[in-house]
């Protein structure tokens, strides 16, 4: 039996074993070691790698940006974000909508994670916007939506990954990521304004300034979170790590004294739920390293580089890339997907002449809009999770925002100013 013959069983076998529920990263490795052994990659290499797959000074962001995420969320910050958005936005018809995708955009530009701006703000708005006269399986679908802004909107624990792949710069690529970010929540908020008004859904708020500034001021933290992560990367002063770390600093302070809805001892718990989830991630950032390596050395990246190529238009060239990006989304989760293909389509596109920056955007937001197109759509099974609706009921619902979404990412991929215009504004470019 060829070699290629026994990757392709043993593709088939983890294929099997994701489909019955085997966790990606156990998948993924399996598929590592099976063909590491076809290909006499020696096991020892594999060790080697995987550890040094996670020795990266940039990816010390990642597990602080995830703790900032949390303690915003346990200091209440959160809540009141989604209170000054509803504010502002309740005097239109699906206004408590519009202010729940707005409360991920602000959420999402202090924790970088689309899981858990799903999971935090769903468990604030979902609530609410049941209550306010949504059909609760349209809210479920509406936050899940918005919850994909979370690895655009920098802070992004995507952008840092994929800058470590590419060796680009993570400061510029959160800087490129905001005007996109900012129009997939604007495209989002129309599409929820419009299927709000069809139904009649939701209840109109008057329009009280006052209202505003009382919620505006108690937002305050939130904005000054805000503040030091964007100015702080944009201006220099700090690397994303850096400002990762000062954030989770100024988040510690801001709850344990300021708001007082984080005690001591409740410190542990949190730091606690943040480790868990680090614990998931870096595994599977370490097995897909090493999975990238070992495509690299079977010539799979050489293959779909010829077979993309050969295509000859670069129009053609990049739709391809973004296909490609689409259809892995709707089954792997973004880390994989970054790691294993980033690397091989990147290459591609800047033949055909896209801007490294400009493509990590494009891949990235394809890969953002891969959370809610099934059959995987993680933000649908965390949506489902907090909400207690089905998750083939939630996927219904959530279309017209997955259209919004990608005719934002068409004008993405096609008007590289969207993407490029913060950098080239400021020099960087």
């Amino acid at each position: 039996m060829t070699d290629g013959m026994l990757i392709t069983l043993i593709s088939l076998g983890v294929t099997f074993f994701f489909i019955i529920g085997v966790p990606i990263f156990l998948v993924i490795g399996f598929w590592v070691v099976g063909v590491s052994l076809v290909i006499d990659f020696t096991l020892a290499n594999v060790g080697v790698t995987l550890f040094e797959g996670l020795s990266f000074f940039g990816l010390l962001a990642l597990p602080l940006f995830i703790m900032t995420g949390d303690l915003i969320n346990a200091a209440g910050i959160a809540k009141r974000l989604s209170d000054f958005a509803y504010s502002c936005l309740g005097f239109i018809r699906g206004g408590l909508g519009m202010a729940a995708i707005s409360a991920c955009g602000m959420f999402a530009a202090i924790s970088g994670s689309n899981s858990g701006t799903t999971a935090t703000i769903g468990s604030i708005m979902h609530p609410e916007m049941t209550k306010g006269g949504y059909d609760k399986t349209f809210a479920a679908a509406t936050i899940a939506a918005g919850g994909t802004v979370g690895i655009i909107i920098p802070p992004s624990i995507i952008f840092i990954v994929y800058g470590f792949l590419l060796n680009l710069p993570i400061s510029e690529l959160f800087i490129a990521g905001m005007l996109p970010g900012l129009a997939m929540v604007v495209a989002m908020m129309f599409t929820c304004y419009l299927i709000s008004r069809k139904n009649g859904w939701g209840h109109i708020i008057k329009w009280e300034p006052k209202r505003i500034m009382r919620t505006g001021l108690r937002a305050y933290l939130g904005f000054v979170a805000i503040f030091i992560v964007v100015y702080g990367i944009y201006s220099g002063l700090f690397s994303p790590t850096e400002a990762a770390s000062v954030t989770v600093g100024f988040s510690v302070i801001a709850g344990l004294f300021i708001t007082r809805e984080i005690k001591f001892k409740n410190l542990p718990s949190i730091l606690m739920r943040s480790g868990h989830i680090t614990g998931m991630l870096a595994p599977l950032i370490a097995v897909s390293v090493v999975m990238q390596q070992i495509l690299s050395l079977i010539g799979a990246g050489e293959w779909i580089g010829t077979l993309i190529t050969g295509l000859g238009d670069p129009t053609i060239i990049l739709l391809a890339c973004m296909f490609l990006v689409l259809a892995a989304g709707t089954v792997l989760e973004s880390l994989p997907n970054t790691i294993i293909l980033a690397p091989i389509l990147a290459p591609i596109a800047y033949t055909a002449g896209v801007d490294p920056i400009h493509f990590a955007v494009i891949f990235l937001v394809g890969d953002a809009i891969g959370f809610i197109t099934p059959p995987y759509g993680l933000n649908l099974y965390v949506a489902s999770g907090i909400t207690g609706i089905p998750y083939f009921s939630i996927v219904k619902h959530v279309l017209p925002y997955l259209l919004a979404l990608t005719i934002v990412w068409i004008i993405i991929a096609f008007w590289s100013p969207l993407s490029l215009f913060l950098l080239q504004f400021g020099g960087l470019n």
